[in-house]
């Protein structure tokens, strides 16, 4: 017996840069959702979770790209990856900086900046080919605890562990489904799945690259052969890192 009948609508509305773009009424896993201009519309419950079919979690389309060259899509997507990273995305920001001062140490931000992009570049990928779905109701607040753990475990830790790089991957895997909920926002171009997707990534890397090194830049390398650089600032940023956190966890989980 059929508990629900899904049915696709799409939505036209202006964008400054484009004569039309069109945005699909989509579902994720907690709730039927329409976008329309910059608010929400929810209903429903976990029974939709658990009655919709597999289709309904198809991406949104970007029908105002479909025509344009690849090399535009390209740029339009980069640019649009960097943006969720700087200055859009300050939890993506303060996870970034949270690895980087675990050691002064090059090779250890390496070793998590490596993990945490081939995890969230594979969930990235997964999702908008809906292989991978998770609603946002559940992934930002993992996103909120991914920062949290991260700020202990810089208080906690001296070095890097083995494990702490698994855990990294893991996260990666969360804010690769966080970062394709805010692509589907704006949706892909028909026929440009893998290229659209490869520059969005691109951006992304690039937006935590520079992260990366602005804590190197101006923080990193100008103190950390102060005395006391753990004390004075290693633990006092992961505190306030984890204060942020423990308030975004509290917020999306509650309010």
């Amino acid at each position: 017996m059929k508990l629900l009948h899904y049915k696709k609508f799409t939505l036209h509305r202006e964008v400054p840069s484009f004569s039309k773009q069109i945005f699909h009424f989509s579902f994720d896993h907690l709730f039927m959702r329409c976008k329309i201009n910059s608010g929400y519309f929810k209903t429903g419950s976990v029974i939709l979770f658990l009655t919709l079919p597999a289709s309904a979690f198809a991406h949104s389309i970007n029908y105002a790209l479909e025509k344009a060259p690849v090399g535009e899509v390209a740029w339009y997507y980069l640019n649009l990856g960097f943006q969720h990273i700087v200055p859009g995305g300050l939890d993506h920001i303060l996870f970034v900086a949270g690895l980087c001062l675990l050691s002064t140490k090059i090779r250890t931000i390496i070793w998590q900046a490596t993990a945490f992009t081939v995890a969230h570049s594979i969930t990235l990928a997964l999702s908008m080919k809906n292989i991978m779905v998770a609603p946002p109701a559940i992934v930002e607040p993992m996103i909120a605890l991914s920062i949290l753990f991260v700020a202990v475990e810089n208080i906690i830790l001296s070095e890097l562990k083995p494990w702490r790089v698994a855990i990294v991957f893991l996260f990666g895997l969360v804010h690769g489904m966080g970062f394709a909920s805010s692509l589907n926002e704006i949706g892909l171009p028909p026929g440009k799945f893998y290229s659209s997707i490869l520059s969005f990534n691109i951006g992304v890397e690039l937006g935590q690259l520079t992260v990366i090194a602005a804590m190197f830049l101006f923080i990193i390398i100008p103190l950390r052969k102060k005395i006391n650089y753990r004390e004075t600032v290693v633990y006092p940023l992961s505190v306030l890192i984890g204060m942020v956190a423990t308030y975004w966890t509290i917020e999306r989980l509650f309010l």
